[in-house]
């Protein structure tokens, strides 16, 4: 299977550095602009899709229905799987306030938040949805719209690099990953998109091989 994998578009929460993960936010001024990026990128490297996939998020869904009207896909499909991490009480609060009262946060990725979960159990969840769309679609090619934290989980499991340390990569609305897998396994990744916080610190030289 070959998977594309690429973040929603920016909403208002996102640009006010809140704390958004299971709920959502109306879009942001220039998330056209973000998106259109994407669809030009998919477009330029003439990459025929089979499906396309989301989280269960108001935001990823719409990103998602967008992407398949501009790939000719009728159908696109959701799953909480691929949802973002759970933060539970700390909706909307200021990352900065966050980081300052949870020292955990973006460090300790199996501290589980107030009535939510842990980065662990997301990547667990998220990289179990993955393997079972690679087993099942092992021809296929299949583009997923998830989130940031989604996004370095998958990362940081199928390059089996060290989860804690790349817990606050960036990743922008203008990522577009790819991940070529053999069963369950991903033998290759590389980014078609705007680079990756795992690429510009130079821990990920691409295109990697697995």
């Amino acid at each position: 299977m070959r998977l594309i994998i690429t973040r929603h578009y920016k909403t208002i929460i996102n640009a006010s550095e809140q704390i958004l993960g299971w709920h959502d936010s109306p879009r942001h001024k220039g998330w056209e602009a973000d998106v259109d990026f994407v669809v030009d990128q998919l477009q330029e490297n003439q990459i025929i899709f089979d499906a396309v996939y989301s989280s269960d998020l108001k935001r990823s869904r719409e990103t998602a229905k967008f992407h398949a009207q501009q790939l000719g896909i009728d159908v696109s499909h959701s799953n909480a799987a691929l949802n973002e991490v759970d933060y539970g009480q700390l909706y909307k609060k200021k990352k900065k306030w966050v980081a300052e009262h949870y020292p955990q946060y973006k460090t300790d990725p199996d501290f589980v938040y107030p009535d939510g979960e842990s980065f662990s159990q997301m990547q667990q969840r998220s990289v179990n949805y993955v393997c079972s769309l690679a087993v099942k679609f092992p021809e296929r090619t299949i583009l997923i719209v998830v989130h940031a934290g989604v996004v370095r989980g998958l990362v940081s499991h199928f390059l089996k690099l060290n989860y804690a340390d790349n817990l606050k990569r960036k990743i922008s609305h203008r990522y577009v990953g790819d991940m070529l897998f053999t069963g369950e396994s991903c033998v290759r990744y590389d980014e078609l998109g705007k680079p990756s916080g795992f690429v510009r610190s130079g821990g990920v030289e691409i295109p990697f091989s697995c």
